[in-house]
């Protein structure tokens, strides 16, 4: 079965409040708890902010080292989930799904792309 890499894309700039509501956790457990079983959850994570992150660029045979933040990125990968489902019809329900347990107050977004097998 085909594997595939959702990747969540938030605005730093304009993250929801650190503390959850209790009825998000409750309905982000849910579908944890569902996506597990059904065996298509692989694994996933959220990531740490990009003030933490460095980012290395080949360029002209040499390696360079950025420091985040990265202000000038609107958009940037803050967390992941590693899907392996039948289609990728599958995959973007999942996702959606995920997308759908969120506050409508929050803008949070998703890109789910197959994973080239060797």
């Amino acid at each position: 079965m085909p594997r595939f890499l959702t990747l969540i894309r938030i605005d730093e700039q304009d993250l929801p409040p650190q503390d959850f509501p209790p009825e998000f956790e409750q309905r982000m457990g849910a579908l944890l708890e569902e996506v597990t079983k059904a065996g298509v959850m692989l694994d996933t994570a959220g990531l740490l902010p990009t003030a933490q992150a460095t980012r290395l660029d080949w360029s002209g045979g040499k390696i360079s080292f950025t420091d985040g933040p990265f202000t000038e990125t609107k958009e940037v990968v803050g967390g992941y989930a590693l899907l392996q489902c039948k289609d990728k019809a599958e995959a973007l329900e999942w996702t959606k799904r995920f997308l759908e347990t969120h506050p409508t107050s929050w803008h949070v977004g998703a890109e789910v792309r197959e994973i080239q097998e060797m």
